[in-house]
């Protein structure tokens, strides 16, 4: 065959070669995609967390250290964006329902009930590199990469994040047992950049939260009769007097009652539907 074409003119041999890469190119077979290491998840909720970077869309507010995204999604779940980060705030798969989203880089969980500490909405979020915080007693239901309980402080680099007290000062299932008793889990005050996030978690108005100082933005919980009814956050958020304050984890409660309590102390208080269908 190499004899033969080197008689062929040069045109015929061009002609030849352009006729033999086009037969190779229409009979090469597509390569399958890459296996991927993690397998795939069906389930429609496991879905609406997306392999691909997804920009998270929501409440935005400047820092010093660049624009802070705020996700409100549902119940006590949110996310925030920071420094091409995710962070996120008692995940859950209800709440996961409210995608595209993002896995996170750091996932803080402030308790051990499910509508905190929701094991198949961590395990949906996370990555193999995911950072995973919480107090003692959330790390006995949940391993944890950093212990943050009450009055510690610890350093992520992009942000700062230190635990607060949330606990039940009256509010029970029985005479003598709490809620919530103080020390098994935590709010926590994120600083971003010159911006301090408060989370309340679930809690009453206790002398913690009165006594909080130079807080940008609050989330406040609000439902009987685990926590507080909107007028007793609304005396709270007015000691504490943050910029901005949105009402959440207030299932059966009026949130605009909280906001009426509100009026001319000049806090800004931002309604979301926190239980919107999906």
């Amino acid at each position: 065959m190499c004899v033969a074409m080197k008689t062929l003119t040069t045109t015929l041999v061009l002609t030849a070669l352009a006729a033999l890469f086009a037969a190779c190119d229409r009979a090469a077979p597509v390569p399958p995609p890459a296996a991927s290491a993690t397998p795939q998840a069906t389930t429609s909720a496991v879905a609406s967390v997306a392999a691909a970077p997804v920009v998270l869309k929501g409440d935005t507010i400047d820092t010093s250290k660049g624009p802070l995204t705020i996700v409100p999604l549902n119940h006590a779940s949110l996310f925030f964006g920071f420094g091409g980060k995710v962070i996120a705030v008692d995940p859950t798969m209800e709440a996961l329902k409210h995608g595209p989203l993002p896995k996170a880089d750091y996932v803080f969980i402030t308790d051990i009930h499910p509508d905190h500490l929701d094991k198949d909405a961590l395990a949906v979020v996370g990555r193999s590199d995911t950072i995973f915080v919480g107090t003692a007693a959330v790390g006995l239901q949940h391993a944890l990469n950093h212990v943050l309980n009450n009055h510690m402080r610890r350093d992520f680099d992009l942000f700062v994040a230190e635990g607060v007290p949330m606990y039940n000062l009256t509010r029970g299932p029985s005479e003598g047992k709490l809620f919530h008793d103080k020390g098994r889990g935590a709010g926590y005050v994120f600083t971003f950049g010159d911006k301090r996030i408060y989370v309340s978690g679930d809690t009453e108005c206790t002398p913690e939260m009165r006594a909080l100082k130079n807080i940008d933005v609050a989330f406040l919980c609000m439902n009987l009769p685990y926590t507080m009814p909107p007028e007793e956050a609304a005396t709270c958020a007015s000691a504490f007097k943050p910029k901005i304050v949105y009402p959440y984890h207030y299932r059966g409660q009026d949130p605009k009652a909280f906001a009426d309590a509100l009026k001319g102390t000049g806090i800004d208080v931002r309604l979301r539907d926190w239980y919107a269908a999906p």
